[in-house]
């Protein structure tokens, strides 16, 4: 499986290639109709790929992707030092009981172009060829409270 994100100034969106071993290829687009980074972006795609791969009984699966910290994060290299980001990793571990062997590998990104076609198109709002599945995600896969502001704002009395 390969996945991608994309951020631009049209929205966000994912773009999931799974390859089985005969060669035969599903591809999926989700629209992000929300606001995303780019590591969400890429975020919401393993997590989307990972959800189609247990509805489709796949028990043993290598994920291919090109954003070296997301790779790094799940493979537990780094640590996942934003509260979002966290929920995001949190959620790949629930994922992952899912399967018998998963494992994360980072790609050059010129060996994930079919991903990343597809997360423009889902972030570009396109028209989606024929034979690509395409989904719009309204919110966010995982929910993080909002931090509070560090400092209160404070109004000076009047009078």
């Amino acid at each position: 499986m390969y996945f991608d994100g994309a951020l631009n100034r049209d929205g966000a969106g994912t773009g999931v290639l799974f390859i089985s071993p005969k060669g035969e290829q599903l591809k999926y687009v989700l629209q992000l109709l929300f606001k995303a980074t780019n590591n969400a972006a890429e975020y919401e795609a393993l997590i989307h790929g990972l959800r189609i791969a247990v509805t489709l009984d796949i028990k043993r699966l290598l994920a291919y992707g090109d954003s070296k910290v997301i790779i790094q994060q799940v493979n537990k290299d780094w640590e996942c030092t934003k509260e979002k980001m966290d929920a995001y990793c949190w959620e790949i571990r629930k994922l992952e009981s899912k399967f018998y062997g998963l494992e994360f590998h980072h790609v050059p990104r010129d060996d994930n172009v079919a991903s990343d076609v597809l997360s423009k198109l889902g972030s570009k709002r396109s028209i989606v060829p024929p034979g690509v599945f395409v989904q719009a995600l309204n919110s966010p896969t995982v929910e993080v409270e909002e931090e509070p502001p560090t400092k209160p704002d404070l109004v000076p009395a009047i009078g």
